[in-house]
């Protein structure tokens, strides 16, 4: 088989010597799919659970020069159905060869997608799920929809060894029914994903439909508005961003983006260019993990606990954005590149979306005594993609500002995961949305990886609070408060939850770079939004998510530590990522430094969340705080008029 750089691609020619983090494109996987069934003959009776770039070290892409040529290697996670075991394969592009094959006993990978489909099947076809249905008076199975939850684990051995889903099942009223609004309350489907086969089938108590169907699209909803004229936003000269290949340039900002089935849009090598020279930032950003614990202790409720990305995968279940993108403007989109579970390449059609927005005024300041005013507006670059997981839809944006600042936001949206309710009673641990219908309360927690350099690889992470001083002879009006700095020194240190009374932020630092004032370069993280687990110290989810104990976690740099809830999340049984981790209390001084930062968001519903939730929002802001001379944004020049009218 010819190497990378010999072949000529079905879509056109391959890029001779592509950037090492320029994702996989359709050709490469075929390639490296066959290579790797090639020296395996096994794993063509085996699931594809995962293939994606296997990116080579920070050192070889920093090192890397334009148009030189660099191994591409692909990382595989197979899956044998016929005994459950789990292995990981690497291929060389370059070599046309398998340069590894390792057995991973006693893990899980994700759910895929294609189990997605297969899974309802073997419910629907279930005589004992069938049955269930009937003592319900239902026997239309045809319009009944089945979405396999992650199972979990919850220390019991009935099950042990099986790859398991709990599949829950709503009834739709029609084909063009798409709403979640009947929930079949009570049957709970374990099925074996590994055989396709329901393995019991729990019934916890009838419950009656509730009579709504949750239907939401536009001709089902009653007569829509008609009294909003047109918000065209029109960029006649073209958007101001460069775009080369996976590379994207706007303003002074400089970055890389890829995608991967498990986490979604990845961005590398983020910088800032100053007085000729590219800045570094940050060197990769991730969602790395993400939990949604539900509060119900009921049965048919209390394993709801979807770890979106380590049990799925993000990436695999993100949006084609051409069925449906609300951005306006001028926008560039990429494709993501992935596999169906045998192998073969799946393009996703633009699922990362790119545009410039309007963000109001930037700076502005009128002088009185003069009358002159000077104002500039702000204009953010938008990087975004959206990822549907099962009843929720989440929109992951990254948005670059003119001021230096970064910002990551989490959009919330879609359907409630609900369940029925007698009529008459009240729930304790939900809220009715609907007739015979609640919301269970649950919370969405978001971790994300952040792989500093800020100005270079040896940095350092403070703590700052602000404090109040007693009043005394140097306060004596008792207003004095000022900023108390600590250096997190190790892992330990470094575990950290907010405090929004003091006012509390991180801040990392080059010590070994000052600005003009002699102070040390840095980057402040400032949280939104935020809240801890409610669950027990003992509960199941806590042990596997550990990572929702702090919202700051922070370690030196491992090429392998990349999850925040391990790399096997399927059905671990906790103790995993970060706990672990940071077991050994390593040093953080002066190091290259993964912050680990987690959103949470609690969500109470309320009755104007159904039958479609309006968005929610959680994120953080990264922040300059020393990285500049002054404000980065003088430069921008004054706004024309010509876009603007008075009515």
């Amino acid at each position: 088989m010819p190497g990378i750089d010999e072949r000529i691609a079905e879509e056109g020619a391959v890029t001779a010597a592509p950037h090492p983090l320029e994702p996989l494109s359709v050709e490469e996987v075929r390639q490296a799919v066959s290579v790797l069934k090639q020296g395996k003959a096994e794993v063509e009776s085996m699931r594809f659970m995962s293939v994606t770039l296997k990116e080579p070290s920070k050192y070889a892409v920093t090192a890397y020069e334009a148009g030189e040529a660099q191994p591409r290697e692909v990382h595989f996670i197979m899956l044998d159905n016929r005994d459950g075991q789990t292995y990981e394969a690497v291929v060389s592009l370059s070599e046309s060869a398998v340069k590894s094959w390792v057995h991973v006993p006693g893990v899980q990978p994700p759910i895929h997608l294609d189990e997605f489909m297969e899974c309802e099947n073997a419910v629907k076809a279930s005589p004992e799920w069938q049955e269930a249905l009937r003592r319900r008076g239902i026997t239309n199975f045809e319009d009944a929809i089945v979405d396999p939850w992650s199972a979990g684990y919850y220390g019991e051995e009935e099950y042990s060894g099986h790859r398991l889903s709990r599949a829950l099942t709503w009834i739709r009223e029609s084909h063009d029914d798409v709403g979640y609004g009947r929930p079949v309350e009570g049957v709970i489907t374990i099925v074996d994903l590994n055989e396709m086969r329901v393995l019991k089938v729990e019934d916890n108590g009838i419950v009656p439909l509730p009579p709504p169907s949750g239907n939401y699209t536009a001709n089902s909803v009653g007569p829509l508005r008609d009294d909003l004229k047109p918000l065209d936003i029109v960029q006649l000269d073209g958007p101001s961003f460069a775009v080369d290949g996976h590379e994207i340039s706007w303003q002074r900002w400089k970055f890389r983006i890829g995608f991967t089935p498990r986490e979604g849009l990845v961005l590398y090598q983020i910088g800032y260019g100053e007085d000729g020279s590219e800045r570094p930032i940050i060197y990769r950003a991730s969602l790395s993990e993400m939990v949604v614990p539900y509060g119900d202790p009921g049965p048919n409720h209390n394993r709801k606990n979807a770890f979106d990305v380590g049990e799925y995968g993000i990436g695999l279940l993100s949006n084609s954005l051409e069925l449906g993108c609300d951005c306006l403007g001028t926008i560039k989109y990429f494709d993501a590149v992935m596999t169906d579970s045998r192998g073969e390449p799946v393009k996703i059609p633009k699922a990362v979306c790119l545009h410039e927005e309007d963000y109001g005024t930037l700076w502005k300041h009128s002088d009185w005594r003069t009358n002159h005013t000077e104002v500039r507006r702000s204009r953010r670059l938008v990087v975004s993609f959206i990822a549907t997981v099962g009843n929720y839809d989440y929109g992951f944006f990254w948005y670059f500002y003119q001021t230096g600042d970064i910002q990551l936001e989490v959009k919330l949206t879609g359907c409630l995961s609900v369940g029925a309710f007698p009529p008459g009673e009240m729930p304790k641990y939900g809220t009715l949305v609907s007739e015979q219908l609640y919301a269970p309360i649950h919370q969405h927690f978001f971790n994300f990886r952040l792989h500093f350099n800020v100005d270079g690889d040896e940095n350092a992470i403070y703590e700052v609070n602000t404090v109040s001083e007693e009043a005394g002879p140097g306060n004596p009006l008792g207003n004095g408060c000022y900023p108390v700095s600590t250096l997190l020194k190790s892992e330990a240190d470094a575990q950290r939850p907010i405090a929004p009374m003091s006012a509390r932020y991180w801040k990392i630092v080059n010590r070994k770079k000052l600005n003009r004032l002699g102070q040390p370069v840095g980057y402040k993280l400032v949280h939104g939004e935020n809240v801890l687990s409610f669950a027990t110290p003992g509960a199941s989810v806590v042990n596997r998510a550990g990572f929702m104990r702090n919202h700051l976690w922070v370690t030196p740099y491992a090429p392998e530590e990349m999850f925040a809830a391990g790399m096997y999340v399927n059905q671990s049984h906790g103790d995993t990522g970060l706990p672990v981790y940071t077991a050994a209390n390593r040093s953080l001084e002066d190091q290259e430094l993964v912050v680990w930062y987690t959103c949470g968001h609690n969500h109470i519903p309320r009755p104007e969340d159904w039958p479609v939730m309006p968005v929610a929002y959680v994120g953080f802001h990264l922040k300059p705080v020393g990285f500049f001379d002054m404000n980065p944004s003088m430069d921008v020049a004054p706004p024309e008029l010509r876009a603007s009218s008075e009515v």
